[in-house]
Order: C-alpha cells, then sequence, then structure tokens
C-alpha cells in the first residue's frame, strides 16, 4: 500500500471510528446523566435510542447524497458537523436539548461511515479485504474500547469529556482527508442550481419522514410495554401508528421513482438482501452481549465503571488480533468461510453465557468475551467484503447506506430484547434466558451461512 493510499486510509479510519466510539462511551455515561437530569432510566435511554434511530435513518440518505454530489465532500462536511455538535453537547442547558446535539452528532458520523467504505472501495483497488481489515481495525477497536475509555473520562471529567473527547480524532481526520482522499470526478456530482422541492424530491423526503415515525413510534410503543410491563391503550396506539407507517413506507417506497430506501434493489439482488439480512442478526447477536455483560458486571458482580470497562477490552483485543488474519484470509477464500466460523463461535460464546451465574470465576467472562472479539473482527471484514461482492460498483454508496442501517436496526433489537427478557431488573437468570435464545439465533446464523456457501459454490461451478 503507498503512501497515498495509507494516509487515506488512516482519515477515513479515524472518521468512521466516531460513530461505534460514541455509541458505545454512552452506555457507561447512563447513571451519571440520570443524576444531573433526574430522569428515570426509560427516559434517559433516549439518549441511546436517538443515536441509532438517527444513523438508521442518516446513512441511506448520506450513502444516497455521496452517490450523488461526491464522497470526498460528504465525508468533510460530517466531520464539521461532529465538531460543531461535540463542542455544544456539554454546553447543553437542557436533557432535550442534549438529545438533540446527539442526534446532530450521530447525522454527522454517519456521513463518514456511509462514504467511507466507498472511498475505500473506489480508490483502494488491490488486496481490498486487507484494507476493510485495517477499518475494521478501528471500527471494531472503538466499539469496544468505547466502555472503557467512557469510563475514565467520567471518573475525572464528568459526562462532557465523552463529546469533547472526539475534537482530536476530528481534526487530524480532517487533515488527512483534506490531503490524501481525491476530489470526485464531476460526472458523479450534481451541478447547479437545486429548489427546495427539487432536493425534497431527490432525497425523497416523504420515505425518510414515514421511516421514521415508523421506527421512532413502534420503538416507543415497545420501550412502554417493557417499562409498565402492561400492554396500555396508549401503546397499542403507537404500535398501531407504527404498524401503519411501515405499510405505507413500503408502498411509498416501492412507487416513488427516487426512493430512500430502494427496496426493489433487494429483490434485483437477492445476494446483497442476504447479506444485509446476516448483518442485522450477527449486531442483535453481538450488541446483546455488548450491553448485557456490563450489565452483569455492574449489577450482579457488583463492579465499578473502571474495572467493568477494563474486563470488557477482551472483546477490543480479540477484534483486533483477529481483523488483519481475517483480511489475507477473505482476499484469499472469500468472505463465507469467515462467516460460518463466526457464527460458531457466537454459538459457543453464548453457550458460556447460559453457565454464568453470581460466582463464576472471571476468566469465563473473559472467554466469552475474547471469543465474540474474534467473531467480531471476523464480520468487520467478510461483510463488507460479501456487500462488496454482491453490490453493483454504481450503487455502492446506497448499498453501505442500507447495509449500515441493518447494523443499527440489529442494535436497536438487541436492545429491547434485553429489556423484554431483563424486565426492570437485571438477573442472572434473565441473562441466561437471553443466552439460550440467541444461542438458538447463533444456530440458525449458522445454517444460513452453510445454505448460501452451498449456493455460491453451485453459481460458482
Amino acid at each position: 500500500m503507498n503512501i497515498q493510499n495509507r494516509g487515506l486510509m488512516l482519515s477515513v479510519g479515524l472518521g468512521i471510528m466516531l460513530n461505534p466510539l460514541n455509541s458505545s462511551m454512552i452506555s457507561v455515561a447512563i447513571a451519571r446523566l440520570q443524576q444531573v437530569y433526574q430522569l428515570d432510566f426509560t427516559a434517559v435511554s433516549w439518549i441511546i435510542f436517538s443515536f441509532y434511530i438517527a444513523s438508521a435513518v442518516a446513512q441511506p440518505i448520506m450513502g444516497k447524497c455521496s452517490d450523488l454530489f461526491g464522497r470526498r465532500k460528504i465525508f468533510l462536511i460530517g466531520l464539521v458537523v461532529v465538531f460543531v455538535s461535540s463542542m455544544m453537547a456539554p454546553l447543553s442547558p437542557s436533557f432535550a436539548w442534549l438529545i438533540v446535539f446527539r442526534i446532530v452528532q450521530s447525522v454527522g458520523t454517519s456521513m463518514m461511515v456511509a462514504v467511507g467504505m466507498a472511498i475505500v472501495r473506489i480508490h483502494v483497488t488491490e488486496k481490498q479485504a486487507s484494507a476493510l481489515s485495517v477499518l475494521a481495525i478501528f471500527l471494531s477497536g472503538a466499539a469496544a474500547i468505547g466502555p472503557f475509555i467512557g469510563g475514565i473520562l467520567i471518573h475525572w471529567w464528568d459526562w462532557h469529556s465523552i463529546f469533547i473527547v472526539n475534537t482530536p480524532f476530528v481534526m487530524a481526520s480532517f487533515w488527512f482527508a483534506w490531503k490524501t482522499i481525491p476530489t470526485d470526478e464531476q460526472s458523479n456530482s450534481i451541478s447547479g442550481h437545486m429548489n427546495i422541492r427539487r432536493w425534497l424530491k431527490l432525497i425523497d423526503a416523504p420515505g425518510i419522514l414515514l421511516f421514521t415515525v415508523a421506527l421512532v413510534t413502534l420503538l416507543m410503543g415497545l420501550l412502554s410495554i417493557k417499562s409498565t410491563g402492561d400492554i396500555l391503550i396508549w401503546s397499542m396506539m403507537q404500535l398501531a401508528i407504527g404498524l401503519i407507517a411501515l405499510i405505507m413506507f413500503i408502498r411509498h417506497e416501492l412507487r416513488t421513482a427516487s426512493p430512500f430506501i430502494p427496496l426493489q434493489a433487494f429483490a434485483k439482488y437477492p445476494e446483497m438482501t442476504l447479506v444485509n439480512v446476516q448483518y442485522m442478526l450477527v449486531n442483535i447477536l453481538f450488541y446483546a452481549l455488548f450491553f448485557g455483560i456490563p450489565g452483569y458486571l455492574q449489577q450482579v458482580r457488583h463492579l465499578n465503571e473502571v474495572h467493568a470497562g477494563m474486563t470488557m477490552l477482551a472483546l477490543g483485543l480479540g477484534s483486533l488480533i483477529i481483523s488483519p488474519i481475517a483480511g489475507r484470509w477473505i482476499d484469499k477464500w472469500g468472505p463465507r468461510p469467515a462467516l460460518i466460523v463466526s457464527a460458531a463461535l457466537m454459538s459457543f460464546g453464548y453457550i458460556l453465557v447460559i453457565l454464568l451465574h453470581e460466582a463464576s470465576p472471571i476468566f469465563i467472562v473473559i472467554m466469552a468475551l475474547a471469543v465474540f472479539g474474534i467473531s467480531n473482527g471476523l464480520n468487520a471484514v467478510a461483510m463488507q467484503a460479501a456487500l462488496f461482492k454482491s453490490t453493483p460498483k454504481e450503487m455502492i454508496g446506497v448499498a453501505s447506506g442500507i447495509f449500515n442501517t441493518s447494523r443499527y436496526l440489529g442494535t436497536i433489537v438487541s436492545s429491547l430484547l434485553i429489556g423484554i427478557v431483563m424486565g426492570d431488573t437485571f438477573s442472572v437468570k434473565g441473562f441466561q434466558m437471553l443466552g439460550v435464545i440467541l444461542t438458538l439465533l447463533a444456530v440458525f446464523l449458522i445454517i444460513l451461512s452453510l445454505r448460501h456457501q452451498r449456493s455460491s459454490d453451485t453459481q460458482a461451478v
């Protein structure tokens, strides 16, 4: 890899890591935010859900905008948005304003994630799986060390610091991006003036609105059931509104000329569809453990934020060690064998979760985290490679946005699943039950990967 590509990889890596870093650091700040703003857990949890919902909506939009207006431009604007939101969030006069800046931050990081992979896909033409393994180190490493970094920052400098810490990464990424990311060809961008009506039509504003309403109301309905334990009339109304909005969204996307999420592409490219389904399942499995283990460590084993974060480092180390190996393996054999091994490791990891109890040796927790770290490192490279293999080059920006939306939908489902199984109190029995459910899901993922492997082999012959 030449010096230009190394600088490009560094700029993209520093940019895309801001999304998983900020989505994971906040997990250890929940208790502190509850104290500061005097809110219950359900209310303060919107600091997490708002980030995921905004990411799920923004990434397909930004992927589409990058195909239309230029990837370099979108990447640089995203860095500026993150810088401004990260500086403003600590000044929030209320929790509502903090949510607003958190959403803006999510949109900014989504701009970089949606186009970062596409930039590498276009400009790094040799050994792409190895290049993806480098990006996987940034992504998985940032997600895994986020709780540890957040715990240290909050312990010494309070919750404001988890926003301010973004600034040096933003500045470094901007400098390298300005120097190394090539300017997009004029044919890839839209020139001339565009009125608001044409712009709203181009980005499919009605589709965005319907998708957001469906996602938010369904989530609010499920959260209200989870928090009260009862199925109330208001909860049923929220769920009904969400389902109606979802049906309207699907009908609209199938009919509009410029869809927000091109649903017809899923029928046209079944391989891409399967990749997105697998990616959503993978993230349900991964983030259920990612959010579940800190609860076990803090509420059952009574570790503080710093010690829980240190234990979570096993997750990051597993990912960091396997990612370069995964890149070389996938370059040689393709993504499917790595996906099968990853699903098998997840099954084994959840078997270890089922065995956990109040007095389990800590090395069992570390082993489960390391197993999931290795699995996550394999998935980070293999899933991206599978996406590139199954997607036409001309729609890679949109496909990357859809791909990352699948990730956040999986993350949201994992959080809801934890809440439904656990209820209001985290318990070992609930965690074990969660392990049983997710072990079955991991076995299903193995079967899905094996069937797809046989399908790919048949097509190759």
